[in-house]
């Protein structure tokens, strides 16, 4: 009888709640307040209290609804509780849940109705018993996330602190019955006889009052000591984050009394920080806690930052200006002491939740998101972190509280509760790391490595304690060693373990060398071994195997003599000395027990604030930088830091670039060793961009020089202006300011008018536009000038031709020249008088007019003018003299020149019948003496894996959906979990009924274009991928449909173009089924072909610009243009280290016509085909040099020594440059030799074909050419034997790579040709059709013209590679031959037809006959039965299991039912699809329209 009450009670809190699979419970309404105490979780929604386990199970659940009857005192109230199905008038909402173990008792208190308080003292281990209850309030009234209680213990009493949210109008949650205040201490039990829950001291009933707007964010007790911290709003809108000390005294009063304060700052902006989640860190002393702090006002940057919070009793108690036990009037005016933190750990947006834990030395924080995720941080004792992870995502959006909670049963789960949910998630996840160097290097401190067990699992799950886990403080390795040698020359290894461990692995520590040691040395003690040397010499290699317990170590050494680690100071040489396990001190490398090196340190970096593109020679300073080989910067979130070089090193100064960044904020400087270790504490501050918004003045004249004012915002970060007229010119600023830059207009060159040039900022390595343009005029024009005396000063006057200039007085500076004795003259007026502009100056203390002249200075130019004079009419008599003179010579001249053209003309006649008998004559010669030379050394063929081939044939021309589709390495033979949604969608396309009726209702759209079906059928190739047997049969019935189609129209017409989903369905298919037979049999001599076709056209002239070449396939890219040229062979000598040490020459070949890029790709080509890898500098950080009289001169594409013809630059040459054959050529990196001028592709110019020619030359007068000789009449026609040349000489691969394609290994075809073509067989039986050409072209359209010319022309998609588009013309021919193979019409070609066409005529008709063979073989073979083929398929679907993410393509699909869903509900009911299918096609609409996407980046 007592059971069954129990169990209905339980029963009638069932509806809407549930316990979850995965460690979550689901309630049935909001969560108000939860509590955890030991085994016990407590959770009061709004009209329940539930008591669960600690693993989340239900124990039992308490209705909040009831009678309530209130007295004559509304203090007087009685509230009985009802179940869920009886009548009720009241609910109780708890606002306070505070469990008290020592009692055993819950109180659960808040309000009934949101009007009467009320308080219940429950049972602790059974929530349905009640022990008390009283109208009184302990807590706020309303649910408040800005009110705190909690337990404390003063003396030996026992108290409730309550802390209540306090408003600037002076309101409280306090009720009005109520004197509660800010902060009061109630009793927890009736020791005194005062009754539970009451106020009162032995005299009265002490508080803690407020001003202003308050809010309460956490409380606890360490110690005797009570923290409380809270937001303080202020009047003008700012917020103050508040820490209050109470000292637990003997008494209530005295407690409160004690109070003292702190504001806790985490920037200079104190102001607009917020407090919004609290942690204590277990352990101490210090008391260290860590908050997380919102720093705008949309609360969504975030930071956590720790703080050292230990009870600071210098100040005097109770005079803090925001809270008083007894509060002066007026309020005291002291400033509360400031605390700023000591360490920012992590800077993400929407932290709204931490916790914090100890784990040996280790702090680990659990930092909940506004966006439902769970993020675990490692810190050590230096507050070093290691990488964020998350534990946990939800799948919507909801925030996770801001209090998180540790399971104190195994402390290996925190509880996280959300709006309606609450979540166990595990700690940490280590068994996911099956070895030691896995589970060490996850770097996790709740991970240790078990010996016996040999898995790495939790501290306590390991018996015996013989475990290894991470040490205290943060390490790169987990063994390292050094070698030292002492005075006697004796040589000593000594290795370091960088472990924590348990105390049998500790009994068990040995080490073993694979070397001979002395006997006399050292017996191993943890966590060092030692192994003295007993022939004193060093070996070249050595191992140690460390024992520790059952867990053995094996370490290998690379051992290097120290004295024999010599040569001039580099990074590569510093590098090499401390791998070796030797010491580097003062640009030495020396034994590691010799030499002193100091620890470098940063005192300071200027400038310390950028913005955030970064920042070009920033200098570093301090002491013992000498070693510095690089500075480290990082921000909270980076895990892995940008390092940037350093160059001008001189021990106390330093220069190194500050890189760009996407965020702005503060960052964590050091300078880093060769030996990996950073030192120094610096910080750099990134702020946001400039802008300039206006320029003052708004034009300056050609020679630039004139002084201009950008205005605009954040200007003292600009390292440089620029001009587009002159983009390589960057102008220094003279000085700046955040809203000022003023600097000297750059030169216009080679300038004929007016032009307009746009202005940008130099920022670090990026260029950032203005929204403003400089005008650019001729000089001004300085005329005359006259003089005049006025007292003991003269008075110039200079006449200027007015203009757009808008010059001032400021900008002339003017000297009188009189007997070559230079006179000041000081500026004073301009005045402007029609076209003219007068300005006036004065030259001091000087009584005699006369000046020769006037030198007048502007900007960067200087000009003299010249007195009046009178000889102006000699001046005329002697221009016009010689015009007669001048006259009588043109007629002589011209009679001249007559006889010379008639001459020259003939000559000119006779060089063009020479050089076109030249190039016949050279053609003949190349076709005769052709060899195919060609393939030397390829290397390995790169294939690519099948899921990168499969998705470039699948998405060609959707590269996001390509990447989409494509797992990455991490997700690699991983079985991702479908959401629901998606596993509702995947089996619903399992139904073949609603998927060809999906696929033909999508077809009938108008708007369902060609590409649209291209991506259906890409998608539901991904999504059905891993049941390919399901996905042929659909494929079948869609080929049927449209087989039905084209059988009363033109059946020869069938599969010829891609216009349906099921043609590129087809094409899909092939490629899955064929991907085996294409790597196994038809790849290398794919390849083979291609690289061939690439080493042939690389042999003659190619254009830089056009990409023309003189040896082609196409017509189309043939340089018929090509200039005379000759073969160089150059030795090429490789920079080692950064001292200029070379390596052994290597001997490439080039053409004396070759551009400095084509030199450089022909080196790296040749560097990869000697040694089989690729050289480690890539072409646009390489400069090359070309030694010259002894020295090295650089060879670049554009200099000032370029010819220029017209407005269009011609790219140098090798020819340009003189280069003789056997020359030597030196490789250099620009990282570390800088370049004198700014490197990089002149091809990034998007105006690049407009600005530069190679070896076709522009369109231009003759008299504008340096060299018109150079250009020499050139036929087409003539040079239509190289396309003849080029096809000789590539004949055997295009032949080899057919056969392949079309000959029968084994006589067998591939599974897939052979049952396809068998299946177009018998649907021609079936549909009576008798011709064979039907057949011929419908087995021609589905696999050579469907897969094969796909491959052919697409060479990429099989081999990591770059298709050019001259070689994309040029594979375009070889396809061509290839589909003309197939044809069965014969075409007659004369002297008209396309080249591409001629070029293979002869070999058709063989290659035709092979291709009619390959079909009668194919069909006189023997059927494969059904079993054989469809075991091919199950094969073919696990061999590529779950290389496709699934789900990326179902949520892709699900788009277009999405936008289509009428027309598929409406085709389903056309086709009398079940109701089942329907029901699941609205289930699987109703499941996606509530999904919400979640993602932490």
């Amino acid at each position: 009888m007592i059971l069954l009450p129990g169990l209905l009670f339980i029963l009638w809190g069932e509806p809407g709640r549930c316990r979850g699979e995965d460690g979550a419970f689901i309630f049935d309404g909001d969560i108000r307040h939860f509590a955890v105490n030991n085994n016990t979780v407590y959770i009061a929604t709004m009209e329940k209290l539930y008591q669960l386990n600690h693993d989340l199970s239900l124990v039992q659940i308490l209705s909040q609804r009831g009678i309530l009857k209130v007295g004559n005192n509304p203090l007087d109230v009685h509230f009985d509780r009802v179940s869920e199905t009886a009548r009720s008038n009241a609910t109780f909402k708890v606002n306070t849940l505070l469990p008290f173990a020592e009692n055993n008792n819950l109180f659960s208190c808040g309000v009934i109705n949101n009007e009467f308080v009320y308080c219940e003292v429950l049972d602790l281990m059974n929530i349905s018993k009640l022990l008390y209850k009283e109208s009184v309030q302990v807590g706020p009234l309303r649910r408040s996330d800005a009110s705190v209680a909690v337990l404390v213990k003063v003396a030996s009493d026992t108290y409730v602190v309550t802390a209540i949210q306090q408003h600037e109008d002076g309101s409280t949650e306090s009720s009005s019955f109520s004197d509660a205040k800010t902060v009061n201490l109630h009793d927890a039990d009736n020791k005194y006889k005062r009754g539970i829950f009451s106020r009162s001291d032995a005299h009265d009933s002490p508080s803690i009052k407020s001003k202003g707007d308050v809010e309460f964010v956490d409380g606890f007790q360490i110690n005797s000591v009570i923290y409380l911290l809270s937001n303080v709003h202020s009047s003008a809108g700012g917020n103050k984050v508040r820490l209050i000390w109470l000292d637990g005294k003997i008494s209530k009063t005295q407690t409160l009394r004690s109070l003292r304060g702190a504001t806790l700052r985490i920037s200079e902006a104190g102001e607009g920080n917020r407090l919004l989640a609290s942690s204590v860190i277990p352990g101490g002393p210090p008391v260290l806690w860590s908050g997380v702090f919102s720093v705008d006002a949309g609360q969504t940057n975030t930071e956590l930052a720790v703080f050292d919070i230990s009870l600071d009793l210098t100040g005097e108690a109770d005079t803090d200006p925001d809270f008083c036990s007894v509060c002066p009037d007026p309020p005291s005016p002291k400033t509360p002491k400031t605390l700023r933190p000591k360490a920012v750990l992590l800077r993400q947006n929407n932290m709204s939740s931490v916790l914090a834990v100890r784990q040996r030395a280790w702090m680990v924080f659990f930092i909940g998101t506004g966006d439902g995720q769970l993020i675990k941080l490692a810190v050590d004792k230096d507050y070093h972190t290691t990488c964020p992870v998350v534990l946990y995502r939800a799948s919507d959006d909801h925030k996770v509280f801001p209090k998180i909670s540790l399971d104190q049963v195994d402390r290996k789960h925190v509880y996280v509760p959300f709006q309606n949910e609450m979540k166990r998630v595990p700690v940490s996840t280590c068994s996911i790391y099956t070895n030691v160097q896995d589970c060490w290097s996850a770097q996790d401190p709740f991970c240790v490595w078990c010996g016996s067990e040999t898995r790495c699992t939790f501290e306590d799950d390991c018996k015996d304690s013989d475990w290894l886990s991470i040490p205290d403080d943060h390490q790169q390795k987990m063994v390292s060693y050094k070698v030292e040698k002492d005075t006697r020359g004796q040589i000593t290894l000594k290795i370091q373990t960088h472990l924590t461990w348990g105390q049998r692995a500790l009994s068990n520590f040995a080490c073993q060398f694979g070397v001979r040691c002395s006997t006399t040395g050292p017996r191993p003690q943890f966590p060092q071994c030692t192994c003295i040397l007993s022939n004193s010499t060093l070996p070249a290699e050595a191992s140690v195997k460390i024992r520790l317990g059952p867990t053995h170590l094996l370490e290998r050494l690379t051992l290097t003599n120290c004295s024999d680690i010599r040569g001039p100071p580099s990074s590569a040489l510093c590098q090499q000395c401390i791998r070796a396990g030797c010491g580097w001190s003062t640009n030495v490398c020396s034994w590691a027990n010799q030499g002193v090196r100091n620890r470098p340190e940063i005192s300071s970096i200027t400038p310390s604030v950028v913005s955030f593109y970064g920042r070009n020679h920033a200098l570093l300073s301090g002491r013992n930088l000498s070693d510095v080989t690089r500075v480290r910067i990082q921000a909270h979130m980076d895990c892995t830091p940008q390092e940037s070089p350093v160059w001008n090193n001189t021990g106390v100064n330093l220069t190194f670039h500050v890189p760009s960044t996407v965020s702005k904020g503060v960052v964590k400087v050091c300078a880093l060793l060769p030996d990996g270790n950073c030192h120094g504490n610096a910080k750099i501050t990134y702020r946001s961009s400039p802008s300039c918004t206006n320029i003052v003045p708004s034009s300056t004249w050609f020679s630039g020089g004139r002084k201009l004012t950008l205005t605009g915002s954040h200007l003292e970060f600009v390292e440089g202006v620029t001009h587009s007229h002159a983009p390589q010119k960057v102008v220094r600023p003279r000085n700046s300011s955040s809203e000022n830059l003023t600097y000297d207009s750059p030169v216009a060159e080679n300038t004929q008018g007016t032009f307009t040039s746009s202005v940008s900022m130099k920022l670090g390595n990026d260029t950032l536009p203005c929204s403003t343009n400089i005008t650019y005029y001729p000089e001004p024009e300085f005329t005359i000038f006259t003089s005049t005396r006025t007292g003991d000063d003269v008075r110039i006057t200079i006449e200027k031709k007015a203009d757009k200039l808008e010059m001032t007085t400021a900008e002339l500076s003017v000297w009188g020249i009189r007997n070559e004795k230079q006179y000041p003259c000081i500026m004073e007026t301009k005045e402007t008088n029609n076209q003219t502009e007068f300005f006036t100056c004065e030259i001091k203390s000087t009584s005699d007019t006369k000046f020769e002249q006037l030198m007048i200075k502007y900007g960067d130019e200087t000009v003299t003018l010249h007195a009046k004079s009178s000889m102006l009419f000699l001046l005329m008599l002697f221009v016009l003299l010689p015009i007669a003179c001048i006259i009588v010579a043109v007629v002589i001249v011209y009679r001249s020149k007559q006889k010379k053209f008639t001459a020259k003309m003939n000559k000119l006649i006779g060089d063009l019948e020479l050089n076109i008998r030249n190039d016949i004559r050279q053609g003949f010669v190349d076709l005769q003496t052709e060899k195919s030379d060609l393939m030397e050394n390829v290397g390995a063929i790169p294939f690519l894996d099948y899921k990168h081939f499969a998705s470039r044939i699948f998405f060609p021309e959707n590269e996001s959906l390509m990447t989409l589709c494509i797992k990455d390495i991490g997700q690699d033979a991983v079985k991702i979990q479908l959401d629901e949604c998606c596993h509702s969608l995947s089996r619903l396309i399992q139904d073949p009924l609603f998927l060809t009726s999906m696929v033909h209702a999508l077809e009938g759209q108008k708007s369902f274009t060609i590409k649209d079906k291209c991506t259906l059928a890409s998608l539901l190739t991904v999504s059905l991928h891993g049941n390919l047997l399901y996905l042929t049969e659909i494929m079948e019935v869609l080929l049927k449909a449209l087989m039905q189609q084209h059988s009363n129209a033109q059946p020869k017409l069938l599969l010829r173009r891609t216009e349906s989903t099921v043609e590129k369905l087809l094409t899909n298919w092939m490629s899955i089924c064929l991907y085996g037979f294409l790597r196994e049999s038809v790849g290398q001599h794919l390849f083979l072909m291609v690289s061939a076709l690439t080493q042939q056209i690389a042999k003659g002239p190619v254009d830089c610009v056009t990409e023309k070449a003189l040896y082609t396939l196409s017509e189309d890219w043939l340089l018929w243009q090509a200039p005379d040229f000759s073969s160089l062979k150059l030795k090429v000598l490789f920079t080692v280290g950064s001292d200029g040490e070379v390596s052994e020459p290597l001997e490439v070949n080039t053409l004396s016509c070759d551009t400095v890029e084509q030199v450089k790709e022909k080196i790296l080509s040749t560097f990869k085909a000697k040694f089989g890898f690729p050289y480690n500098v890539p072409l646009r950080d390489m400069c090359i040099k070309y030694e010259s009289g002894g020295s090295f001169v650089p060879l670049e594409d554009v200099d000032a020594s370029s010819e220029v013809i017209g407005e269009v630059m011609m790219l140098n040459t090798l020819k340009h440059y003189k280069v003789p054959d056997g020359a030597t050529i030196k490789v250099l990196s620009t990282k570390t030799h800088p370049p004198l001028s700014p490197q990089g592709s002149l091809k990034d110019d998007e105006n690049f074909s407009g600005k530069y020619f190679h070896l076709i030359d522009p369109d231009v007068d003759e008299n504008q050419r340096q060299n018109p000789e150079r250009k020499k009449l050139k036929l087409k026609e003539v040079h239509l034997i190289k396309l003849l040349s080029t096809k000789v000489a590539v004949h055997s691969f295009v032949e080899n790579l057919f056969s392949s394609i079309w000959g029968i290994p084994h006589s067998k075809a591939p599974h897939a040709v052979k049952y396809f073509f068998d299946f177009l067989d018998t649907q021609a039986d079936n549909m009576k059709i008798t011709d064979p050409d039907v057949l011929h072209i419908w087995k021609t359209n589905s696999l050579p013209l469907r897969f094969w010319v796909n491959i052919l022309k697409n060479p990429q998609f099989v081999f990591d590679m770059e298709k050019t588009p001259h070689l994309d013309g040029c594979l375009s021919v070889i396809a061509q031959a290839f589909m003309d193979s197939f044809s069965l019409s014969e075409t007659q070609l004369g002297k008209y037809a396309p080249t591409n066409k001629l070029l293979y005529a002869k070999e058709i008709p063989k290659f035709k006959q092979e291709v009619k063979a390959y079909y009668k073989q194919i069909r006189d073979q023997s059927p494969m039965t059904d079993s054989e083929f469809k075991d091919f398929l199950r094969e073919e679907s696990k061999k590529h299991e779950n290389e496709f993410n699934e789900a990326a393509a179902l949520r892709e699909l699900y788009r277009f039912i999405q936008r289509y869903f009428t027309e598929i509900k409406e085709k389903l009911d056309q086709d009398g699809a079940p109701t089942e299918v329907t029901e699941q096609l609205h289930h699987v609409k109703h499941l996606f329209d509530g999904l919400k996407s979640c993602s932490w980046n």
